[in-house]
């Protein structure tokens, strides 16, 4: 799991390692897990091919008895949510940046600059945007590290 995913809530590892299990063999990724003080459990899932609600269905119906089970909390004092994050919710996850090849991005780096563009291919830790500028009229393939970027979000294109 990655680093970004834990937070200051043990109560997050304990989920996660009852939820990994129910993933094995799938495409299907964790984008994050947030509890609320009022023991709300938000998880959102992603998944190569798609995540449907089906799919956060059955997770959430084999998940549920296993953390009621887990005596993270009193017997039925919390609530579950399995969802994926929604279109507009910035990508967290390398593996997001990889499904979403050939889409539009806007991509805000750490000084707030904004950069538009579809992106191209994901190289190791670097994100490949191709650019289209009007002054001069030219596409260029612009290269964005990972660690510079503050927030990139999925632009819908209609």
């Amino acid at each position: 799991m990655s680093p970004s995913l834990l937070g200051m809530n043990q109560n997050i590892d304990k989920i996660y390692n009852l939820l990994e299990p129910l993933l094995d063999g799938t495409d299907i990724f964790v984008v994050s897990i947030k509890v609320k003080p009022t023991n709300n459990v938000k998880i959102f899932l992603d998944a190569d091919s798609g995540f449907t609600v089906e799919k956060c269905i059955q997770i959430n119906r084999a998940l549920y008895p296993k953390i009621d089970a887990s005596g993270i909390y009193p017997p039925g004092d919390f609530s579950l949510e399995v969802s994926s994050p929604g279109v507009d919710e910035p990508i967290v996850q390398i593996r997001q940046y990889k499904k979403n090849i050939g889409r539009k991005l806007a991509v805000t780096d750490l000084e707030g600059k904004e950069t538009i563009g579809i992106l191209k291919e994901m190289k190791e830790e670097v994100l490949v945007l191709e650019v289209q500028f009007t002054k001069p009229k030219e596409i260029k393939l612009i290269e964005i590290p990972i660690v510079n970027i503050k927030k990139a979000v999925v632009q819908i294109v209609f």
